[in-house]
């Protein structure tokens, strides 16, 4: 038996996603009068007529981005990267929609670089193997073993540097170009302080958002797509920041889909009513509004200004017994039950280091464990026990099957209303995200990008 202090609950970590857009290749033809106002401002006429057919299939995944090159093994090798996170079997339909993204992607990372390296910023391969090792050891391998991985799934340790690069060296421009010339002023925060006070009670979700354009014509198919994309989700092979950076088309996919903290009566009907019967931790659609489809993720829900139960720390102890490898299900099972009959005889957190060294369990304990910061279905059970008692069984036989024991408990004393500081920050944050993406617009605009 091992004891130690830290994290109680690990989560295997997530790392790529699968990003299948919809497309439609367009025939030769003359588009009807519609009848609809010109909101772009680009004078295009009511009655047109396309000559020829544009088919973006037709290039090769290959481009010169201001000299850069993008080559068709680094467009493979990221489509392989992202169906092997995602254990995806791809028709050859959807592996050329995936190539078209990602190619996408790739001109994006490399415009980030090569925009920093302007500001004097870069990344060292110090940092980048930092970086490396830290993803490696969320997939449970060593940098070696991680990099075999990736060669044997038809990608490369070179690849996953490319992007780990693109990010830290886009971060470390927007801090140094961008965060210095961001400012709020003491009215706006004091502002927002006034509307909290005037909200307290009122019920807020934390959302996260894929949004899917969806032409009339592309309805079912989006719709499908939504659907799928769901399913990879519920997966838990990546997090649904990652579905929404590669899948969505709104402005929020930069920061993850986060629309952060909104109420009912912030959110458009379709989104408000969904929001309101979701439970922390669902995953809700596709769900139909103007122009596509919505994918609501239910990160936390909050009453304003009100104490939340939720936010009460727990002091636990964790105790796990592990399955050694070819352990059959009926071995399980067994296990498993002998586990929880010693469970009930616990009294209390005193007794578990000696019930664990009889189980041959591994004990870990942590003082400072909230409440929602728990998968949801312990949220509800911990927020139940008292103190002494222990948690049903639970986990998997390749993680192991574990229990917590309330040690104690401190309860919330009443909702705190943020610091002006921490709302300064909020905005900064929020205005330095409208920013980035100006930015990598103008980059967009400005490039010289040669298809080949």
């Amino acid at each position: 038996m091992t004891k130690t202090k830290g994290a109680l609950l690990t989560r295997r970590a997530m790392a790529s996603l699968l990003g299948l857009a919809i497309t439609t290749a367009a025939v030769a033809q003359t588009v009807d009068d519609q009848s609809l106002p010109d909101n772009t401002g680009l004078n295009i006429p009511a009655n047109l007529q396309i000559f020829g057919k544009v088919d973006p299939n037709i290039r090769k995944a290959t481009a010169i981005v201001n000299e850069t090159v993008i080559t068709g093994t680094d467009v493979d090798q990221r489509v392989a990267l992202i169906a092997a996170a995602n254990q995806a079997k791809l028709t050859n339909e959807d592996r050329e929609r995936l190539r078209l993204q990602v190619l996408r992607q790739l001109i994006d990372e490399t415009l980030q670089i090569q925009q920093a390296k302007t500001a004097d910023i870069t990344v060292s391969k110090e940092e980048m193997d930092q970086s490396l090792a830290r993803v490696a050891k969320q997939f449970n391998k060593s940098p070696a073993e991680f990099a075999a991985w990736l060669r044997d799934q038809g990608s490369s340790d070179r690849s996953m540097r490319r992007q780990i690069e693109g990010e830290l060296a886009w971060n470390r421009y927007l801090r140094k170009r961008v965060e210095p010339f961001v400012n709020v002023g003491d009215e706006e925060v004091k502002a927002i302080i006034d509307r909290l006070q005037a909200a307290k009670g009122t019920e807020e979700y934390h959302l996260a958002e894929i949004y899917l354009n969806a032409t009339p014509d592309q309805q079912t198919q989006v719709e499908a797509q939504g659907r799928q994309i769901i399913g990879e989700i519920q997966k838990a092979q990546a997090p649904f920041s990652y579905f929404a950076r590669n899948y969505s088309a709104a402005t929020t996919r930069a920061v993850g889909g986060d629309l952060g903290w909104v109420r009912a009566a912030q959110l458009p009907a379709e989104l408000s009513q969904a929001s309101q019967q979701m439970q922390v931790g669902q995953v809700a659609g596709p769900i139909p509004v103007p122009g596509g489809y919505s994918i609501l993720y239910l990160v936390d829900k909050r009453q304003v200004l009100t104490a939340d139960p939720r936010d009460a720390r727990l002091s636990l102890k964790q105790m796990t017994i592990k399955f050694p490898a070819n352990t059959t299900q009926a071995q399980a099972s067994a296990r498993t039950a002998q586990f929880a009959t010693e469970i009930r005889k616990l009294q209390g957190c005193g007794s578990v280091d000696k019930v664990g060294q009889t189980l041959n369990a591994e004990v870990v304990q942590n003082d400072t464990v909230r409440i929602r910061d728990l998968p949801g279905p312990l949220q509800e059970i911990m927020a139940k026990l008292q103190v002494g008692q222990a948690s049903p069984p639970f986990g998997s036989p390749t993680e192991g099957v574990r229990t917590l024991v309330l040690c104690g408990r401190d309860d919330p004393v009443s909702g705190q209303l943020p610091g002006a500081e921490q709302i300064q920050s909020q905005l900064e944050q929020q205005r330095v995200n409208l920013r980035a993406q100006q930015a990598l617009r103008d980059l967009r605009r400005d490039a010289v990008i040669d298809y080949r």
